[in-house]
């Protein structure tokens, strides 16, 4: 397995430094309130599916908001289901290659109805196939929200396998091509997200290693007042504007 797709290697690297990211916080957030306009206050009842639930911090936020909901995650890395059977004892796990899926996976044919793929679609070779295998496991109409990565890609996205980034255009091609929906796509993240994106790729290469360790001394308050100053100029991001490098889209599965 080439290195930008070992993803065991990934989350035991980069696990924590994805926990604190903005970024991700920001992406969880734009998930989550998408979900509560379709399932609204009682979430008794839905079953939200986490397609590439990578370390489970999605899966934190989701059941804090739903405490009533079942979850499942399918992730490929035995390392990320390892660590997010521990962050979310409630949620079912599963390791499983789509393209390739387990057994135990024919259980669960049919079952969500509402379903998360977060920064996974830019990892695989052909997403629209990868969403006609996901599809298997949604229930009828039921809702799918995706984030991808728009704009430029920087060195450590290479590192970590991405093939490509989309647009509101290419994003909705592949969903529908695949059987969904689509109700809408989002361009989030003008003006700040796009400008951490900018010193993220200002950085180049040398990200991958400031990113494997905890920093501790001057170098973790540094990083840690980054990322509150980051936190809080994202709450003043656009949802959808022509310019964000966020792309979000809901889309519902095809009759």
């Amino acid at each position: 397995m080439l290195e930008r797709d070992d993803w065991d290697r990934h989350w035991n690297r980069y696990a924590a430094a994805a926990k604190r990211n903005p970024a991700q916080q920001m992406r969880h957030a734009l998930i989550t309130r998408f979900l509560e306009q379709r399932i609204g206050g009682g979430s008794a009842g839905a079953r939200i599916l986490d397609i590439g639930s990578g370390q489970g911090d999605l899966m934190v936020r989701l059941h804090r908001v739903f405490p009533e909901a079942e979850f499942l995650g399918m992730e490929l890395s035995a390392s990320g289901v390892e660590i997010s059977r521990i962050k979310v004892p409630a949620a079912k796990f599963i390791v499983a290659d789509l393209f390739q899926p387990p057994a135990e996976l024919a259980a669960w044919n049919g079952w969500a109805t509402d379903a998360a793929c977060s920064e996974v679609l830019e990892h695989v070779d052909d997403p629209v196939e990868f969403l006609r295998r996901a599809r298997v496991y949604l229930a009828k109409g039921a809702r799918l929200v995706v984030t991808v990565p728009g704009g430029p890609m920087s060195a450590f996205d290479r590192t970590i396998g991405h093939r490509q980034h989309f647009t509101r255009a290419s994003i909705g091609r592949t969903l529908e091509a695949a059987g969904f929906a689509v109700e809408r796509v989002y361009l989030s993240g003008f003006p700040f997200f796009n400008f951490y994106r900018l010193l993220v790729i200002l950085r180049g290469g040398q990200l991958a290693g400031d990113l494997a360790g905890e920093p501790t001394g001057l170098a973790a308050r540094l990083a840690a007042g980054a990322m509150t100053v980051f936190r809080r100029l994202f709450r003043l991001n656009l949802t959808d504007s022509p310019f964000g490098w966020q792309v979000v889209a809901t889309a519902r599965l095809s009759a």
